[in-house]
């Protein structure tokens, strides 16, 4: 069963939250989070904005096509990333925004592309991402102190974080989509932690530990949090990352997901090893395996 926990007891320190946590993290891989600050009509009001984007002509789309770029800021259109090479390029669009370091080399700290249209859509965006870092980082000190670190272990490695809020516009599953055709495949989040906020329609599903898929849902005000496999490397297997992926339904869906990312020069090799890992260079070669516009040529 998926832990559903209470943010303001995560905080507060509860140990019967901190245990029910523990298991999440540890266990799951998977729970979900309410009370966080942002509500069920600020949530509705982000999924308006990014609704009102996915419905803009295509022309509009392409103005700001992240195809054109170097890095993973802007719109990506149906068939533009491809998360399980053993499947069909995704189905969805994107629409990917981030933390911004002016005069970065560093594809991860790109300048944003943003739209003319919807009206408003850049404020809205950019108050969300704010809130949801704020949101992300308060759960990460729950989970450290959950795995026996320090409650502030993850502080000064977020300070810059690589931290990606992305808009994902699934429509309904198409007539001529057969068993390798998802709206994102199988697959393991590449980073530390993701925040999700979605709509509410059903989709996502996770795999259970007998090997089945489970559905997960949570309407807007309440979020699914997830681990990547950059955290399970960088706690030694302590905190699971999970396999997911949404198949797709007669219904269209729309889901916010913030990937938490820590600074570029962290080290996330396995606590204690001796070893270096940059985030950065392990997020960058996920990304460039992913997305097709990124990928070198065979």
């Amino acid at each position: 069963m998926i832990p559903r926990l209470d943010a303001a007891k995560i905080a507060m320190r509860d140990p019967q939250t901190l245990a029910a946590l523990r298991e999440g993290v540890e266990e799951i891989g998977f729970l979900t989070v309410h009370n966080t600050g942002i509500g069920a009509a600020r949530m509705r009001f982000v999924l308006a904005a990014y609704r009102a984007f996915f419905a803009l002509p295509l022309a509009e789309k392409q103005a700001v096509d992240m195809a054109r770029t170097g890095s993973n800021r802007g719109w990506g259109a149906a068939g533009s990333e491809q998360v399980d090479p053993e499947a069909n390029p995704d189905y969805k669009q994107v629409f990917d925004c981030g933390f911004a370091v002016p005069g970065s080399d560093r594809a991860v700290y790109a300048p944003n592309l943003w739209p003319l249209r919807p009206e408003g859509f850049r404020s809205v965006i950019e108050a969300y991402y704010r809130d949801a870092l704020g949101v992300a980082m308060g759960l990460l000190r729950g989970i450290s102190e959950a795995i026996g670190e320090e409650r502030g272990f993850f502080d000064d490695r977020f300070d810059r974080p690589m931290a990606l809020l992305r808009g994902n516009y699934y429509p309904p599953r198409p007539d001529w989509a057969g068993e390798k055709d998802f709206g994102i495949a199988a697959h393991t989040d590449y980073g530390c932690l993701t925040l999700l906020g979605t709509d509410g329609v059903a989709g996502l599903e996770v795999l259970g530990r007998d090997g089945a898929w489970i559905g997960i849902e949570a309407g807007p005000g309440e979020f699914v949090i997830n681990f990547g496999e950059m955290l399970e490397m960088w706690t030694g297997g302590r905190v699971k990352a999970t396999l997911h992926r949404v198949r797709g339904t007669a219904e269209e869906r729309i889901s916010v997901p913030l990937f938490f990312n820590p600074n570029w020069e962290t080290n996330v090799a396995p606590m204690g090893s001796g070893r270096v890992i940059h985030a950065g260079e392990h997020l960058e070669k996920r990304f460039n395996e992913t997305y097709l516009h990124l990928k070198k040529p065979s």
